[in-house]
Formats: C-alpha cells, sequence, structure tokens
C-alpha cells in the first residue's frame, strides 16, 4: 500500500487478491454487492484510485461485474465459460511461449480429456449434435484449405459438447488452440487429411450406433496418430519432410 512505500500497482494488487481469496473462500458469493470505493478504501487504508483499480483488475477477471444506474454497484459474479476457457489460454500461450509447457505436455492431456469425452458422447450424444459433428465432416478430395482447420476443431468442439459435460470443452478448447495456433503457418499433406477423415468418420460411426468403447479407442487411436506428428514437428522445429501437420 502507498503507506508502506508500496508502489500503486502493489498495493491494489494485493487488495484485488485479497478480495479475489474472500470470493474463491465463499466469503463473497456471487450476487454479494462489494463496497463502494470510498468504503473499500477507507476499510482496507487504501487511495480511492487503488480501490478503483481493485475493482477494474477483479472485474477484467470475470470475478466481478458493474451495474450502473439505481441499485447499482459492483457485484460478485461466476466467470462464464468463455471466460475461463480465454484465461486458460493465455496463460498455456504464456508457458509454451517461454518454453516450460512442451508439445507433448499438451498432447496428453488433450488425450486425458478427449479420449474419455468420445466414450461419453456415444452415450449421451441426442440426435441434433449427431447431425452436427456429421456436418463437420470434409471431404479430403476438395476441402479448402482455408476452411479445412474449422472443419477439424468443429468436429472435435462438438464431440465434447455432446458429452454434457461443459467443463471438458471449457479444459480442452484452450489446449486445442495453444497446438493450433503454434503450428498454423504449417501446410498438411493431402494425405495426412485423407487419414484425418477416415478416422473422424469412424468415430462419428461410433457415436452414432452407441458403441461407447469403440468411441473411446477411435478417438485413442487418432490422437495417437496426431501426437507423433505434433512430436515430430516439435523435435524437427519445422514441419516434416511430408508436410505434415496438425490442427
Amino acid at each position: 500500500m502507498a503507506g508502506n512505500g508500496d508502489s500503486p500497482g502493489t498495493a491494489y494488487d494485493r487488495l484485488a487478491d485479497r478480495i479475489r481469496e474472500q470470493i474463491l473462500a465463499g466469503e463473497l458469493k456471487p450476487g454479494d454487492r462489494l463496497p463502494a470505493e470510498p468504503e473499500l478504501s477507507a476499510h482496507y487504508s487504501v487511495s480511492r484510485n487503488t480501490a478503483r483499480e481493485a475493482l477494474r483488475a477483479l472485474a477484467s477477471q470475470g470475478l466481478v461485474t458493474v451495474k450502473r444506474g439505481v441499485g447499482g454497484g459492483t457485484f460478485v459474479t461466476t466467470p462464464s465459460p468463455a471466460q475461463i476457457s480465454a484465461s486458460l489460454r493465455t496463460s498455456l500461450v504464456l508457458m509454451a511461449d517461454s518454453a516450460h509447457l512442451t508439445v507433448s505436455a499438451l498432447v496428453e492431456i488433450r488425450e486425458m480429456l478427449e479420449v474419455p469425452a468420445a466414450e461419453m458422447a456415444a452415450r449421451h450424444r441426442t440426435d441434433e449434435e449427431l447431425a452436427l459433428i456429421r456436418e463437420a465432416l470434409f471431404d479430403p478430395a476438395t476441402v479448402d484449405p482455408a476452411t479445412v482447420f474449422t472443419s477439424n476443431r468443429n468436429f472435435h468442439f462438438r464431440l465434447l459438447r455432446a458429452t454434457h459435460n461443459p467443463l471438458l470443452e471449457v479444459l480442452a478448447e484452450p489446449v486445442f488452440r495453444v497446438l493450433q495456433e503454434r503450428f498454423q503457418r504449417e501446410r498438411a499433406s493431402r494425405q495426412f487429411w485423407v487419414r484425418v477423415d477416415a478416422e473422424h468418420r469412424e468415430i462419428a460411426g461410433y457415436l452414432e450406433s452407441g458403441d461407447q468403447a469403440g468411441a473411446r479407442e477411435a478417438q485413442r487411436a487418432h490422437l495417437r496418430y496426431l501426437r507423433g506428428t505434433y512430436e515430430s514437428i516439435d523435435r524437427e522445429g519445422s514441419a516434416p519432410a511430408n508436410g505434415e501437420i496438425v490442427r
């Protein structure tokens, strides 16, 4: 705090951390109204500017929201799945760029999430969800390179949604996107997409028949194929000779 010789940034970070801990501990619950800036300032012996910046930091993390007008104020909120996913993605990107997070570690997490997800999707998917998954399939002979990655992403994300467990998509999406963005300048061979297409169709077939074990093992084989390509590219520092790349 300013009175202890701390910089303004340190002061508001500490105040934000203190309020965040109260939220995480359940002392402050979704819907609770936080004290106004003057009250926060007086209670924690900080400047009003420090209190204001602390509230802005909490809002940027999706922990509080500001409502204007009569009955307005700053209220504790629950972060949306999109906010959680975006925050995790930012952290993963920074870790990957600093070499503290390997491609192998990212792909291992993807396997841990998406293999059981395929089994769950085979059990829980609706006809509408199956139709959306099949809609994401593509013809490797005619696919547009500009849209193939979107189709590939949609296949995996729609499968995750068919588990009816929203947390799976929240956790898996950032990992998928970091892997995709890390190699986005590379180009995939036609043979690569032929195999990806065949494996996607095999997984979709198991989902349609409700074969949980089949869906699980087909997804496992698919991700292990992708894993080998990712790791090869990571070792070489450039695309393999055959041009294969995973998205």
